[in-house]
């Protein structure tokens, strides 16, 4: 069972829209998938069609409640192979709480070692920010996806995000890899966008995806209907350029293996 952490400090870069995607377009190849919805806001669990009233265990209990396990608090999405840990507005105060843990960075990773091999492939959808919630998704990642939009201050955030990375491995988990970076929001009339995936591309090299997210109406449209844009309309340019996507995650997967 492989953990990707799917995160970026800065918000509105994509990191749900990815989440879901990606999740949807690994269960359509037969993969078994867990999405963990571990922002407060619980965008990934309204995209998928879980209603706020419709939550009554979620990624707030696998944190904060002792012995809590991923077959208890996973629920089966429309999607099939798709399954999700919903988040609640609870999740808002949970870092706080976490500060009670003596092992407060490691609540996440413990819960999922009590549900090993019930999934191959674990996506975990985190908040726009370096909590801890995202320091416990980092914790029990095998590896890191890092969307990131085409816009100018693009690389200064990415900077801040990769020395977190660096603090993580050297303290909590070694085998922290970056899987990809990826780049979203792109948009081809707009020579900003060239510029940026051009100086991206210069300084990260292979460990950007070929593949890029476009501007695309069809994909910001699909979570108000509660489905991945890959269900609402497989043909847009968004659900095209995901599945591409996951073409490039599936042929990392096997180069991942976190450290003992």
């Amino acid at each position: 069972m492989i953990a990707i952490a799917i995160a970026n400090q800065k918000g509105g870069v994509g990191k749900t829209t990815s989440a879901i995607n990606v999740g949807t377009a690994l269960a359509a190849i037969g993969k078994r998938v867990l999405l963990i919805d571990l922002d407060p806001q619980g965008n990934a669990s309204t995209g998928l069609g879980i209603g706020r009233s419709d939550r009554e265990q979620s990624s707030y209990d696998l944190l904060l409640t002792d012995g809590a396990t991923l077959d208890q608090v996973a629920r089966p999405t429309k999607v099939p192979n798709l399954d999700i840990v919903a988040a609640t507005q609870d999740l808002s105060g949970a870092e706080i709480e976490l500060i009670e843990f003596d092992a407060r960075t490691h609540r996440l990773d413990t819960a999922i070692a009590r549900g090993a091999g019930s999934w191959d492939v674990i996506l975990i959808d985190c908040p726009p920010s370096l909590g801890l919630l995202t320091i416990n998704a980092m914790v029990a990642a095998h590896a890191l996806l890092v969307p990131l939009q085409c816009e100018f201050f693009a690389l200064e955030g990415l900077s801040q995000l990769l020395n977190t990375v660096e603090r993580i491995r050297s303290r909590f988990n070694p085998g922290l890899s970056i899987l990809g970076v990826l780049l979203t929001m792109y948009d081809r009339r707009n020579r900003l966008s060239d510029q940026v995936s051009d100086d991206v591309r210069a300084v990260l090299g292979k460990v950007v995806f070929d593949t890029v997210i476009p501007r695309n109406v069809r994909l910001s449209e699909a979570p108000s209907h509660g489905l991945p844009a890959l269900i609402y309309d497989h043909r847009c340019s968004g659900s095209e350029a995901y599945i591409a996507l996951a073409r490039e995650v599936i042929d990392r997967l096997p180069k991942l293996k976190k450290a003992a």
